[in-house]
């Protein structure tokens, strides 16, 4: 069963679904999973996650950040990480707050993005006790110095160093795509992501739009989730890696597991980054495997 709901965050509301098992008794306690959705991204796109999650027996609390989908907020595509955080640390707060919710057994997953946001969080809010992080979002900067070079680098943060003067002296907001066709700039610069947002946009998969505000670009360069890695324990993490991930290089996510104490594991997918999605028999391995740590470590 699924119904619609929303909660407050700093002024605003963020949207979403509540999902609770079919068959569910009233006043039976749940574990209950929250997540969020990667950069730029909307709920729609983890449907299928959310929906396996409530058939093995987890209530979900599914939802959009502010500027995002159906969350509230302007400008629209402002992707902040720190306003994330909160959305997410908001959105903990709303479930554990229903009758059907456990308060003990509460368990975060992201992928990507808010993969990284599961890293962070867990390390510091001691409410979660199940951590998934999949294909998380390690270190942006990293990333686009293998992609473009140092060269490329300097260019990028000279682009973001005029965009936060301009915006300063004319309170102007700009642009950037997402993703484009190879060759064309985009924050996500690999064909992967141009192909896999296309499908999304083709199959009518919520309100998406094809750009962020630079300002995001600047907050994602800077942030890295993973440094306080090793304070998660004694929250159990699961990580579900893709071994040819072109955004999230493989032995990144090797050394900040590394850096993790138990209780701990890590799935490693011989596949791309979006193909944990949707594609097979990825998708059904990546999902497995958070399906099984939630009811190792949550109850079900």
């Amino acid at each position: 069963m699924r119904k619609n709901i929303e909660f407050p965050s700093d002024g605003l509301k963020c949207r979403g679904w509540h999902y609770v098992p079919d068959g569910y008794s009233e006043g039976k306690k749940l574990p209950t999973v929250v997540m969020a959705h990667g950069f730029s991204a909307v709920k729609e796109m983890l449907i299928n996650y959310a929906e396996r999650f409530a058939s093995a027996g987890l209530a979900v609390l599914l939802f959009d950040y502010r500027y995002l989908g159906e969350g509230e907020g302007e400008p629209r595509g402002q992707v902040l990480p720190q306003a994330q955080l909160d959305d997410y640390r908001n959105a903990i707060s709303w479930a554990m707050l229903q009758p059907e919710t456990d308060p003990a057994r509460i368990g975060v997953w992201g992928s990507s993005y808010s993969g990284g946001h599961v890293l962070h969080l867990s390390a510091f809010d001691r409410r979660i006790k199940a951590a998934v992080a999949q294909v998380p979002n390690l270190c942006a900067w990293r990333f686009l110095l293998k992609q473009r070079g140092g060269e490329g680098l300097r260019l990028a943060l000279e682009m973001l160093a005029a965009d936060r003067t301009n915006r300063y002296a004319t309170n102007s907001i700009s642009y950037l795509p997402v993703v484009a066709p190879e060759g064309q700039m985009s924050v996500l610069g690999t064909s992967e992501a141009y192909k896999f947002f296309l499908e999304r946009i083709k199959a009518g998969l919520g309100n998406w739009i094809n750009q962020v505000t630079v300002e995001s670009v600047e907050k994602m360069i800077e942030y890295e989730p993973a440094n306080a890695v090793e304070l998660i324990s004694p929250t159990p993490l699961l990580i579900v890696a893709a071994e040819k991930d072109a955004l999230i290089p493989i032995d990144q996510v090797r050394e900040a597991f590394g850096r993790a104490k138990e209780p701990k594991k890590l799935v490693e997918i011989p596949c791309g980054h979006f193909d944990v999605y949707y594609d097979e028999p990825w998708h059904g391995q990546a999902v497995g495997a958070a399906v099984q740590w939630f009811r190792e470590h949550l109850g079900v």
